[in-house]
């Protein structure tokens, strides 16, 4: 395990526990998977610098301190402006964001609206609507935050968002290839390494790792970096703008990507809806809803695409400080 002393940076009197970071190594890996979703193909050879990232995601406690030093109000506790949704009727437009509320009757997997809802009042402080809180769950990653929310705390905390070779390469913890954070077994000798989803989702959640929603950020064991839930519990944004696909391995070695960033912005944008013109980011390492039968992205490899604009209740983040960057 690498050593975990933070380097000294802006903003560290804003810290806890939580919010010391691991130096990750530069390194060549191979980046991607052959084996799973074709967003995730081809693998190919990427290098990064050694960076530092957040031992665990952004904390519910480490985001209240931010929001009471800043006045930070996130998008889901803004009423959106009709002139941003074309076509959307007054009564459409109130503040809140995407909750996961299982069904209570088989449904299609095709359709994502049978389990997520646009919920009023749902925001950082309200994971499950007006009437939830956040009490006694400090310690669980903040969710209902979109990229501008996640990108005002690493400004305010004299961080940055990881690029998703940074995030991957970090989510690797040394093992160059393997299915998962920790090996080649999901749960080796049946202990679970991850909040993820067990059962026929959505409708059936057996909980047998625990946790029937988040979880604390600590509550599984770390991989090899020393790092916390960088598989399962929450999706966590990354500053890749998203592609269908990877770009294919370099034919010399001297010509291996470094420090790759990513496709441009208008690639990013959804084939299935060209008349919607919001971007998304890659979002990396599944959540407590990925599920065998339906998301088996709780892996390294695995990468979804996230609309700059939507918050929900299973997508959150950590930041880094890259090598160069650190306060003197």
């Amino acid at each position: 395990m690498l050593e975990s002393t933070s380097p000294a940076r802006p903003h560290d009197q804003h810290g806890d526990a939580h919010d010391r970071m691991i130096r990750i190594p530069g390194g060549t890996f191979r980046m991607g998977s052959d084996q799973h979703y074709p967003e995730e193909a081809p693998v190919h050879r990427v290098t990064v610098d050694a960076f530092w990232i957040d031992r665990t995601p952004v904390t519910n406690r480490q985001f209240k301190a931010f929001v009471r030093a800043t006045g930070h109000v996130t998008s889901a506790q803004i009423v959106p402006e009709a002139k941003d949704y074309h076509g959307a009727l007054p009564h459409m437009l109130y503040a809140g964001s995407l909750v996961f509320i299982p069904p209570e009757r088989p449904v299609d997997l095709r359709n994502w609206s049978e389990w997520w809802t646009f919920l009023k009042g749902a925001d950082w402080r309200h994971p499950y609507g007006p009437r939830s809180n956040i009490n006694g769950r400090d310690n669980h990653p903040v969710v209902h935050v979109t990229l501008a929310d996640a990108l005002a705390y690493a400004a305010w905390a004299g961080k940055e968002l990881p690029t998703e070779a940074e995030w991957e390469f970090a989510a690797r913890g040394g093992l160059d290839g393997a299915d998962y954070a920790w090996g080649d077994e999901f749960t080796p000798g049946g202990t679970h390494q991850a909040n993820t989803w067990q059962g026929e989702f959505p409708r059936e959640n057996l909980c047998n790792d625990g946790f029937e929603r988040t979880s604390p950020v600590t509550a599984f064991a770390p991989n090899g970096y020393g790092l916390h839930d960088m598989i399962g519990n929450v999706w966590e944004w990354t500053t890749d703008w998203f592609s269908h696909a990877h770009t294919a391995d370099a034919a010399k070695a001297c010509c291996i990507p470094e420090n790759p960033r990513g496709a441009p912005e208008h690639a990013s944008y959804d084939s299935a809806q060209p008349q919607i013109k919001i971007p998304r980011k890659v979002i990396k390492g599944g959540s407590h809803l990925c599920a065998p039968n339906y998301c088996r992205r709780y892996r390294p490899a695995a990468r979804h695409a996230q609309p700059v604009d939507t918050s929900t209740s299973h997508v959150g983040f950590r930041c880094v400080v890259r090598a160069g960057n650190e306060s003197p």
